[in-house]
């Protein structure tokens, strides 16, 4: 999972989304869809494209390179 290989908390990837904790958790678990913004958003904070972090049909698993983009930080509106 993106989050863990980043070495990150649910609460520190949702304070730098600007989302409550739990809805980190439903999206990983596929119980909720993000909105547009929360998915660039997330993309953003990844470094990745947002098709690369959400998709209906699975992607290969990313590379080292892939997964070594920028770590998230607070975004300010």
């Amino acid at each position: 999972m993106l989050r863990t290989e980043r070495g990150l908390t649910r609460a520190q990837l949702a304070h730098a989304a600007g989302v409550h904790y739990q809805t980190i958790g439903y999206i990983e678990r596929g119980e909720f869809a993000p909105s547009l913004a929360v998915a660039l958003r997330l993309a953003e904070l990844f470094g990745l494209p947002v098709e690369a972090i959400f998709s209906l049909t699975p992607f290969a698993p990313l590379t080292g390179e892939q997964l070594s983009g920028a770590h998230p930080t607070r975004r300010t509106p």
